[in-house]
């Protein structure tokens, strides 16, 4: 019997090879393992959903650069470059002297417009003698009109006794008519000599006035001489020589202050929602690596994208029209004193990353509020002051 059971029939061999199945510890197995992989999917899925829902919220671009001030150092006069102090890569401090110019023509014209105006201080004080002259002309010419009256009251008086003649009495007349024409011809010269000096003195007069304005000038002029940095910085695209004539606005070079730079993060369009001034932001240059990381702040937006102020911009109202998503330079500031640890030049790139967390602040679209800024005048030095009074007083006589 346990023979029978126990016999392999070659016959019945490929049926039975066909209907083999393993045994049910091997697909225990392999349900286990399948359970334990599908497992470990969900734990791995549901712990990326936590991390991304509990980080913070942030917006990233790589299209990044490093922007900032370019001072440029022109010529305001024309003059002949006599001497260059700086170098391009060279840092420069704020007053120190960059180029100096040619000043002997400057110092021509100053010297001629300070004689100039001792000539107008000496005119003026002339005119004040003048009125007093014709004020004691005035007087002269009254005295001299009240006796040829008196005379004629007295001939008047005479000519009734006969004891003088008619004609003296009309040559008399005459006499007082001429004190009068002399009398008025004294006012008038003193009308003429007042209306040059009346109402003011030398320092005051309208000649004068225009002589220390040309005196002014010519010394604003010599100073355009003496160029000096307006900024501390970097030098750079120095093209001044030495020999070389330059003309008003000729560039001689440029001075670029990098403790002030920011980086422009060209933001997708449809980035900008989230993003809100004050906003904190880090910052990676490709010229340092992730080891280095700067700290900033979001502080506007640009009035446009880069298509609105291209030389060539789209028109899209024209032809075949796809929708192309803009990009939109973000102002982001930087620390100072992370600057002067590692400085960053214009143009490197930079990867900005913008914590989104915060969203109270105002938008990054709003338009900010108007800043004041205050323009460089020319000022004339307190040395030209003292001297333009020392000429005065040497030449008004008082």
């Amino acid at each position: 019997m346990n023979q029978q059971n126990h016999s392999f029939d070659k016959d019945n061999a490929p049926a039975m090879a066909d209907s083999y199945s393993p045994p049910p510890a091997k697909n225990a197995a392999r349900r286990k393992g399948l359970l334990m992989l599908g497992v470990a999917a969900l734990i791995g899925a549901a712990g990326y959903g936590a991390y991304v829902m509990m980080s913070a919220a942030s917006e990233e671009t790589d299209d990044a650069y490093v922007a900032g001030n370019i001072t440029q150092i022109t010529a305001r006069d024309p003059g002949t470059v006599i001497a260059v102090h700086a170098e391009s890569t060279q840092g420069v401090k704020a007053g120190q002297p960059l180029v100096d110019l040619d000043p002997a023509l400057a110092d021509a014209q100053l010297a001629a417009a300070e004689a100039e105006l001792a000539r107008a201080a000496r005119t003026v004080r002339s005119g004040f003698t003048k009125v007093g002259t014709a004020e004691a002309e005035i007087a002269q010419a009254e005295v001299r009109l009240a006796a040829a009256r008196s005379d004629l009251t007295r001939r008047e008086k005479a000519v009734s006794s006969g004891a003088i003649s008619a004609e003296e009495v009309a040559h008399a007349g005459e006499a007082v008519r001429m004190a009068q024409a002399n009398l008025d011809l004294a006012r008038s010269h003193r009308a003429d000599a007042e209306s040059t000096v009346g109402g003011t003195d030398v320092a005051g007069n309208p000649a004068v006035l225009a002589a220390i304005a040309a005196v002014k000038r010519a010394a604003i002029v010599r100073s355009h001489m003496h160029l000096s940095s307006p900024v501390d910085g970097v030098v750079a695209q120095r093209a001044a020589q030495v020999g070389q004539q330059v003309a008003p606005g000729a560039p001689l070079m440029s001075v670029v202050p990098l403790r002030k730079v920011w980086v422009d993060a060209n933001f997708r369009e449809t980035q900008l929602a989230n993003l809100r001034i004050g906003q904190s932001a880090t910052l990676h240059s490709d010229a340092y690596g992730k080891k280095v990381t700067f700290h900033g702040k979001v502080i506007g937006l640009s009035a446009g994208s880069g298509a609105a102020f291209a030389l060539l911009p789209a028109q899209n109202a024209s032809g075949n029209w796809i929708k192309v998503v803009q990009r939109v330079p973000v102002r982001i500031a930087l620390d100072p004193k992370e600057l002067d640890a590692h400085p960053l030049r214009l143009g490197l790139s930079v990867n900005v990353e913008v914590d989104t967390s915060q969203g109270t602040g105002q938008p990054v679209t709003a338009i900010p509020a108007v800043a004041q800024a205050s323009e460089p005048v020319d000022t004339v030095s307190p040395e030209i002051e003292a001297r333009i009074r020392r000429i005065i007083a040497a030449n008004a006589g008082r």
